[in-house]
């Protein structure tokens, strides 16, 4: 493994609308990728193993529920914050980010928007230091892009619910304590349930075989008559717009970390094309890389400027679904389109593991597609400006 001598573009001088704290929370999340994550990541990656070890790690840089008041465990950070610390969590691999998104945005966030106080008090503390991880169960074998579509679903039984079905994709389950289970009830209205590992008729069977996310752990989500009890419930808000919520929470996170990833690649890129000689000089003179170079900074620059108004927006309770969804396909597509000429510039060392290019560019891949596919989210800005869905 190279050593990591990673520099973060800032072509705008961005870090000048940063807070003092911003500035802190950023950095020590890039230190604690540039110790615990660089070193480890290709060797996970080639092995298809999440690295466990990081759990605490992450824990410690803020990265689980970084927005989650401190009274529940959280940091009680802003969400300019948060952006900054995916972004960086990314820089280092996108599968790790997926870990803390999914923690953060998909599980705690719930539990604190929708969940009842002592939910709260019960789960967030031990979710926001690692002690318990969860996952987020929404996409059926059936059902992705048109969630409402789904069969997953609970009856009353009176002093508990029975739970069957099954979900497909699902980032962290091979290992989550719980899961938050989106299903229909009798009346075919959606509901939020946390289920518990060791319910019986529940289990998580891993997904292999994956040329991207390699260092994620994937799965499934079986419900086999799952005796749920009925304080798991979240009461706060139903319909498809609870898990939707949840989603925009995500989508904003990964607009922010898809930078990194494209900041890594650019970096990686820049560096060697002043290193490479062919003809006699470095190939970082000739104008075919130069323009390449110059193309990926433009578009890096955009996607920070982006990312920062959204986070803005965010802040002030502003933020549309359909902004996120811009922000979030916006800047997984410039991502993978400089992780693509970056591994041209690098010729055929972009395809081997001495550099983190090729990695970044499969995770992209999925990136692409999960939380929203490139081309929902298009039809997603498309509806917000003619007021007319394209979906059915």
């Amino acid at each position: 493994m190279r050593p990591d001598l990673f520099e973060a573009p800032d072509y705008y001088q961005l870090d000048d609308l940063l807070s003092d704290e911003h500035l802190l929370v950023r950095d020590a999340a890039r230190q604690w990728v540039k110790r615990d994550i660089s070193p480890i990541i290709e060797e996970y990656a080639q092995k298809a193993e999440f690295p466990n070890q990081i759990i605490k790690g992450l824990a410690e840089i803020g990265a689980f529920g970084p927005y989650i008041p401190e009274e529940y465990g959280g940091a009680g950070l802003d969400q300019i914050s948060y952006g900054l610390i995916m972004q960086e969590i990314e820089r280092g691999d996108s599968g790790v980010r997926s870990t803390a998104s999914v923690q953060s945005s998909l599980v705690m966030y719930p539990i604190f928007t929708y969940g009842t106080e002592d939910q709260r008090k019960k789960y967030l503390p031990k979710l926001a230091t690692g002690e318990l991880m969860g996952c987020f169960g929404l996409t059926e074998p059936d059902h992705g892009s048109n969630p409402s579509g789904m069969v997953t679903n609970f009856k009353d039984k009176g002093d508990h619910f029975l739970l069957n079905g099954a979900k497909l994709w699902i980032s962290n389950s091979p290992f989550a304590d719980i899961a938050i289970v989106w299903a229909k009830n009798e009346e075919g209205r959606i509901h939020g349930l946390i289920v518990e590992r060791g319910m019986e008729g529940f289990s998580t069977p891993e997904t292999h075989n994956k040329w991207s996310l390699r260092a994620s752990a994937t799965g499934e989500l079986i419900f086999d008559n799952v005796k749920i009890p009925k304080e798991n419930l979240l009461p706060g808000k139903s319909g498809l717009g609870a898990p939707l919520g949840c989603l925009d929470s995500a989508r904003y996170g990964i607009a922010w970390g898809a930078i990194g990833a494209a900041m890594d690649c650019y970096d990686t890129a820049l560096r060697y094309a002043k290193e490479r000689v062919q003809f006699g000089k470095p190939i970082a003179a000739t104008q075919l890389q130069q323009k390449k170079l110059a193309e990926m900074i433009t578009e890096i620059t955009k996607a920070q400027l982006l990312a920062f108004r959204l986070g803005q927006l965010k802040n002030e309770g502003k933020a549309t679904t359909a902004q996120i969804s811009m922000a979030k396909r916006n800047n997984v597509e410039m991502a993978i389109t400089i992780a693509r000429e970056a591994r041209q510039v690098l010729g055929g060392m972009g395809i081997t593991g001495e550099y983190s290019i090729m990695r970044h560019m499969m995770n992209l891949e999925s990136v692409l597609t999960y939380e929203g596919t490139h081309d929902i989210h298009l039809l997603i800005t498309g509806a917000d400006i003619t007021g007319i869905q394209a979906f059915k």
